[in-house]
């Protein structure tokens, strides 16, 4: 029986958890198994372009052996293998990664899968200029592959509370207040703000407080997607932020 996505309430379009996805991505019958191909290879591919740059691949050629590793996940049965029981699909994610630049034998290789028009086209425009953003002493591979996943988690949930915030009756307020949770904060005092939104200091907290629960919230939903087990989900908040300030 094929896999259904069930609906994420809250979120527009083709949402739900990265497990579901992977078990529609496996499953060749699945009306839903393109869409769901497509999520799952946008939702990953700024850590894969991160990790192969730290592995000593320069920017033209990470982009092609990107492409190349998302080609592949849409032409064999990639998933098939994957079960939520052995853990985080990032970990699963990396292995298959490193199987596949094991099987590459030169660059003709990669070109020649590469020629003609890709099953997937990802927008890699920005890939080297985020990359270029991480700290220079990350010693391997691996940590700028967690720590690229770990941004991208964070700056999806901020995205999800900007995009509700925009969506409330009272959107430049809520926008306004978003300031706070911003890890380079405007410098403006809860009392400039409270003055500029015509509020007491003491709402102002409040609402920022009420703002940062929620945003919190947001991103258990986030973390919970990648996980095996909601159980983990404190462990894995813990070890994104360490990635964060380490």
């Amino acid at each position: 029986m094929s896999a259904k996505l069930p609906p994420d309430r809250g979120r527009k379009g083709f949402n739900t958890t990265n497990w579901s996805l992977v078990v529609a991505a496996a499953e060749t019958g699945n009306p839903v198994r393109p869409e769901a191909l497509a999520s799952l290879c946008q939702a990953y591919w700024n850590p894969v372009y991160a990790y192969l740059r730290r592995r000593g691949h320069d920017a033209d050629h990470a982009q092609d052996l990107t492409q190349g590793f998302f080609s592949e996940i849409l032409e064999r049965k990639f998933f098939k293998d994957a079960r939520r029981e052995r853990g985080r699909f990032r970990s699963f994610l990396l292995s298959a990664l490193r199987y596949y630049l094991a099987h590459e034998r030169d660059r003709a290789a990669a070109q020649k899968r590469g020629a003609g028009k890709p099953l997937m086209q990802l927008d890699l425009s920005t890939a080297e200029s985020r990359y270029q953003s991480e700290p220079v002493d990350l010693e391997t591979p691996e940590v700028i592959f967690e720590r690229r996943w770990a941004h991208d988690v964070l700056d999806k949930t901020m995205a999800r509370l900007r995009e509700e915030a925009s969506g409330s009756d009272d959107r430049g307020r809520s926008l306004r207040l978003m300031s706070f949770l911003t890890p380079a904060p405007t410098g403006a005092s809860y009392r400039q703000v409270a003055d500029e939104l015509e509020m007491s200091e003491g709402a102002v907290k409040v609402a920022v407080h009420r703002m940062r629960s929620r945003f919190g919230d947001l991103l258990r939903e986030e973390v919970s997607r990648t996980v095996r087990d909601t159980r983990t989900v404190d462990q894995e908040i813990r070890h994104l932020f360490s990635i964060i300030d380490s």
